[in-house]
């Protein structure tokens, strides 16, 4: 009998701090907001494709949800940043999608500056409580290491990462309107990417 007593006991003390344990390292994501964005440059935007077939517009049709497309063509992070405020932490955000670093990476922008102004950005909209996706670039002839520091943003800041949104698109003309944006079928695969990331939180 004390044997069955004192299990019980270690049974009961024990259980909470279990639970505790597995809640700890198993915490649900917590968002906040209404909207899906789509923040960042021509990627964004949709350059080289009809307005309904830029990559917010066609992932948009697959979710059945509103996309805001906040995409604006030759904008760096400086730019990005200057921005945010108003087309981003004003509007609600739930998932942040982001398309930036390519033009910084193309002007010969130092990747230093470049991933400081991104860090502020990815941030700033997890202090709404929001889920970031970033979509890294790779551009053979003017990389210059932005590839190491789009995978170190991530680690550093837990967002999700897809490393090159543009993989298997760039020299293929059938998915690009010319050497660095897609077409509406390369924006297609691109809207299929962030899908897959934004899949469990919708």
């Amino acid at each position: 009998m004390r044997d069955k007593t004192f299990c019980f006991y270690v049974f009961v003390f024990l259980l909470p701090c279990c639970l505790i344990t597995a809640c700890s390292s198993n915490d649900p994501v917590v968002l906040s907001g209404d909207n899906i964005i789509c923040f960042g440059d021509s990627l964004t935007y949709g350059t080289g494709a009809a307005p309904n077939k830029s990559y917010p517009a066609q992932l948009s049709e697959m979710i059945g949800q509103p996309v805001i497309n906040a995409g604006i063509p030759g904008n760096t992070t400086a730019d990005g940043l200057k921005r945010l405020e108003s087309d981003v932490l004003e509007r609600s955000p739930r998932l942040v999608l982001i398309t930036l670093g390519g033009n910084d990476m193309k002007n010969g922008i130092d990747k230093k500056i470049a991933f400081k102004n991104l860090k502020k950005i990815v941030e700033a909209i997890q202090a709404k409580r929001a889920l970031v996706v970033l979509g890294g670039v790779k551009l053979l002839f003017w990389d210059r290491g932005y590839e190491e520091e789009y995978e170190k943003l991530a680690e550093e800041t837990g967002i999700i990462l897809i490393p090159n949104v543009l993989k298997g698109l760039i020299g293929h003309n059938d998915l690009m309107s010319d050497a660095i944006h897609p077409n509406a079928a390369g924006y297609e695969i691109m809207a299929k990417r962030f899908h897959k990331a934004i899949a469990p939180y919708l």
